[in-house]
């Protein structure tokens, strides 16, 4: 189902015929390389978020003076696979673009207990603004892929439009936080919420001692506070006993109800491409949103084929990166 003719139709690789296969390629293939210069951004509650731009992209000479906002995923960071490659991309048209790494996410313990989630809009909000400070006459196109897809239209449906941002992109969104979980807990997706769990556990675990080693007693105890979590074994439990309770969640169906994005797609007021997969193995059917849902500037592209943030086709240059600049250019 395609709202419109934006982009050649996707066909994957004879060698990545399945969702996951598809998924995989793209997290464990050779990533690109690029240069990136890295900006802190220093938030009013005492934490800061790290930014990194794409160094070989010029911003005063960006076509239209455009700017790429780009969202890492769940575990993700400025340097993960699919960021380079947009970035790798934009670069070759001149377009300037910048990765905001969430908490904790650019290589350093962030300050403060909190870490980021699929909620964390106001995050976004905040660093957004910092940014058009430095440059207020730019237009803004946001991208954000998984966790950070929903961040993305969580936040544009909060705000519902702003003159500066002209185009947005979410790829591979989990729509439904709460059905995306629960797919997780069975099947060939348990794989996925088994490796998700051990990496979020293990940088919940570093935070702990990192605090604790630094003389930082009262984070440290915040994080204590939530109680053992060597038990915890999927991302739901994960979400009950340490996402939700750390960010003011009262439990997992609590954060999940309040930010999953598809109770805010009706509600968007800038141009929106949702790009998503029916094969993919973390987001299930059920997930994803009917046109009805679909505020008029929201179109969805949605492939019978691609995986999780794969799109990897047989033809020269990659799909997804290709039909987000096609979408941008447009």
């Amino acid at each position: 189902m395609t709202t419109g003719t934006l982009t050649k139709k996707f066909v994957p690789a004879w060698w990545l015929p399945d969702g996951h296969s598809q998924t995989l390629w793209r997290k464990f293939s050779p990533p690109a390389t690029i240069s990136q210069r890295r900006q802190r951004i220093e938030l009013k509650d005492g934490d800061f978020i790290d930014v990194d731009w794409a160094s070989a992209a010029e911003i005063e000479h960006s076509p239209d003076k455009t700017i790429v906002f780009i969202l890492h995923g769940l575990c993700g960071c400025s340097s993960s696979p699919y960021i380079v490659a947009l970035q790798s991309l934009l670069n070759a048209n001149g377009i300037a673009s910048l990765a905001m790494n969430f908490r904790g996410c650019s290589g350093e313990f962030n300050r403060l207990a909190r870490a980021y989630h699929s909620g964390v809009s106001e995050d976004v909000e905040e660093v957004f603004g910092k940014i058009l400070e430095q440059y207020p006459e730019h237009n803004y196109v946001f991208v954000g892929y998984s966790l950070g897809a929903n961040v993305l239209l969580k936040w544009l449906g909060e705000i519902q439009a702003h003159p500066r941002i002209k185009k947005a992109v979410a790829v591979s969104t989990p729509f439904s936080l709460e059905n995306c979980s629960k797919a997780m807990l069975k099947g060939a997706s348990r794989f996925y919420g088994s490796y998700f769990v051990r990496r979020l556990l293990s940088d919940f675990n570093a935070k702990q001692k990192h605090f604790e080693a630094t003389d930082k007693a009262e984070q440290a105890q915040q994080i204590k506070d939530l109680g053992a979590a060597q038990n915890i074994a999927t991302i739901w439990e994960f979400d009950d006993k340490i996402t939700a309770p750390l960010h003011g969640f009262t439990g997992a169906e609590d954060y999940y109800r309040k930010c999953s994005s598809l109770g805010f797609l009706d509600a968007i007021g800038s141009e929106t491409l949702l790009i998503q997969s029916l094969n993919d193995p973390l987001i299930p059917g059920n997930s994803i949103p009917d046109s009805k849902m679909l505020a008029p500037q929201v179109k969805l592209q949605l492939t019978q084929k691609g995986g999780h943030v794969g799109f990897i086709s047989g033809n020269s240059g990659n799909w997804l990166e290709q039909t987000i600049l096609t979408f941008i250019q447009a």
